[in-house]
């Protein structure tokens, strides 16, 4: 069964370059500073912090330059099913 979101693909895009631009503000770094630490380009970081758009080997680059790739990596985990009875309820 395929679950239903209101979000759109353009609006996770932005809500992950929202996430990397607010850590580093919280860095204090400027855009020229996270470049430096991520080899992906100052104008790229600016595109991608207004537009959403960026290569995935560029955005792991700007991830890992601000946050730990391992909290990436675990979204990738299989959750645990969420009961649909309350058998199943009462089973656990």
């Amino acid at each position: 069964m395929d679950l239903l979101s209101l979000l759109t693909p353009v609006d996770t895009q932005q809500k992950l370059a929202d996430h990397i631009k607010k850590k580093r503000r919280q860095k204090k770094w400027s855009r020229q500073a996270l470049a430096e630490r991520s080899t992906v380009p100052a104008s790229t970081i600016k595109k991608f912090e207004t537009t959403g758009q960026i290569s995935l080997r560029q955005f792991l680059l700007l991830w890992q330059s601000v946050d730990r790739l391992d909290a990436l990596v675990a979204l990738t985990r299989e959750s645990v099913a969420e009961p649909t009875s309350i058998e199943e309820v009462l089973k656990r």
